[in-house]
């Protein structure tokens, strides 16, 4: 289903609330169904760079086969949550980010057919600076030609965004599938890109933990693990294994130890926020599960340094944590290896919108 464009008289606003109000503006007419199935050739197109990649559904199977990876574990009590919204709205209304390493002949595809097509579908949103625009492939030839390359050429894929909606969709059809409608619900949509049309920033944390330990406690914790250096100017980190943070209005590098890396030194991927859980959220902040304490919260990369400050000074004892971006093939090196990172480890862009296009279950 795409938005009735006619009816829409701020994208902004619009898509802004599509994601508390879907029912309501489905229920009035706002959505329109496709007359045919097709695939999509979807460019989110910004100042600095056009992202291309292509919306399709992919078969859940291959996803409880272990054949669409994951990086991140999920939450139960968040997969109960997405339960109740699929149930509630009746659809998915924002695809799952799916990645995959790049195909020539599939980019070679994508080229050919946007030189000859125009969008069927465009939405510009002035507040992002961003236009979302959709090629429609509804030809046999065509649709055949694509699947066979992803069949052929894409012998895996990699969750980049989206992994609660991702189980949650695969639990309620796992469930399901037994039942007489059960293949309603084999299908699940999605956004493919490959690793090279996608960007990762970092994922900052601020932790209130200094209620409960004095600063110099907290700063000797620091001493015994990194090499502390006083900045100047904030800023966040400038290569791996290095933190910036944020206390005491005060700036400061921390560089791992080398002590502590030669423990890692037969790990393939050796990640920043592990070894910050490992060695300072545990030991000195007592924070056993960072899935579930609450005195963690996220800022994402793409969020100006400014705001990292201002959160962290609005309440007293906090203190931020900036951690260097982690790199696309660490990403795909942990879910080829069927292990996970920490939540909140990557922010992917582009973003998708919810409402732009929806997937419906007329059986629900």
């Amino acid at each position: 289903m795409f938005p009735n464009s006619d009816l829409i008289t701020s994208n902004d606003s619009f898509f802004g609330s599509v994601k508390e109000e879907f029912q309501d503006y489905r229920k009035s007419g706002f959505f329109i169904k496709e007359a045919q199935e097709s695939i999509f050739i979807y460019q989110i197109e910004g100042k600095a760079r056009t992202f291309t990649g292509i919306i399709a559904c992919a078969d859940l199977e291959e996803y409880l086969k272990g054949k669409i990876k994951k990086h991140e574990n999920t939450l139960a009590y968040k997969e109960q949550s997405q339960l109740q919204l699929l149930m509630r709205r009746k659809a998915i209304i924002k695809p799952i980010l799916l990645t995959y390493h790049p195909v020539n002949a599939i980019n070679k595809f994508i080229e050919d057919f946007l030189k000859k097509k125009k969008p069927v579908q465009s939405f510009q949103f002035e507040s992002e600076n961003f236009n979302h625009k959709f090629f429609e492939i509804n030809d046999g030839d065509q649709l055949e030609k694509l699947q066979k390359l992803f069949a052929q050429k894409v012998p895996e894929m990699y969750i980049a965004d989206g992994h609660h909606r991702c189980s949650t969709n695969a639990l309620f059809y796992k469930r399901m599938k037994k039942k007489k409608e059960g293949d309603d619900y084999r299908n699940l949509l999605c956004a493919f890109f490959p690793s090279n049309e996608l960007e990762i920033y970092d994922f900052n944390r601020i932790v209130e933990g200094l209620k409960n330990v004095s600063l110099t406690k907290f700063m000797a914790g620091l001493s015994e693990v990194f090499d502390i250096k006083f900045l100047e100017t904030e800023r966040k980190p400038k290569q791996k294994h290095e933190i910036t943070i944020f206390v005491n209005n005060e700036w400061y590098s921390l560089k791992w130890k080398k002590e502590i890396l030669k423990k890692y030194k037969n790990k393939k991927v050796v990640l920043d926020a592990d070894l910050l859980d490992e060695y300072i959220l545990k030991p000195i902040f007592g924070i056993e599960d960072i899935r579930t304490d609450t005195r963690i919260k996220y800022v994402e990369g793409v969020k100006p340094i400014q705001e990292i400050v201002d959160k962290t000074k609005k309440e007293e004892g906090r203190v931020a944590f900036c951690i260097y971006p982690v790199k696309m093939e660490e990403l795909l090196l942990v879910a080829d290896q069927n292990s996970v990172m920490p939540p909140k480890s990557t922010w992917f862009e582009p973003r998708m919108k919810n409402g732009l296009i929806s997937q419906d279950f007329k059986n629900l």
